[in-house]
């Protein structure tokens, strides 16, 4: 686990909100508190469609993040906000075949992103979730590093604390 400071807010949220660059991510849940408190569960609800078109298990942020945009945009900036993505579960499995193959997917809850804003700071914290216990932190530091370049990669600034 890492935590990053995003340094240059405006140009984070409007890669967040208005680009492409997070919408491969699952998004897991999410928080905006401005006049009201909006949570968001992203978990599909699979009754909702009418056939098994839908097999993932949580919303793409790109089905989401115009939901999102609009709560959020305005003239006052939000008091807080909170959201996770993971890794999709085929992206999961391309990172462990990538990084640490002794590693069996199926043991593998996810692979996190957790994007805080408090009122005046935003961070990134990564995350690393087994369905059971493991000794085993070679998959916590690639998915540290893997973020480190992702983040790096598409321009965002950040200093690790």
């Amino acid at each position: 686990m890492i935590a990053l400071t995003l340094t240059n807010v405006k140009k984070f949220m409007s890669q967040l909100l208005r680009s492409e660059t997070f919408d491969n991510f699952w998004f897991i849940e999410g928080e905006i508190i401005t006049f009201n408190t909006f949570s968001i569960d992203g978990s599909i609800h699979k009754a909702f469609f009418d056939t098994d078109e839908e097999t993932e298990e949580y919303s793409y942020w790109k089905a989401v993040k115009d939901y999102c945009y609009f709560l959020i945009r305005g003239k006052k900036t939000p008091l807080s906000f909170r959201f996770v993505f993971s890794l999709s579960r085929q992206n999961i499995e391309r990172t462990i075949q990538k990084s640490t193959p002794s590693i069996v997917p199926e043991s593998v809850q996810g692979l996190y992103l957790n994007i805080r804003f408090d009122g005046t700071r935003l961070t990134c914290v990564t995350g690393t979730s087994f369905k059971s216990f493991s000794m085993d932190r070679s998959l916590e530091h690639a998915w540290d590093d893997m973020a480190r370049k992702f983040l790096a990669q598409k321009g965002i600034e950040f200093e690790e604390e």
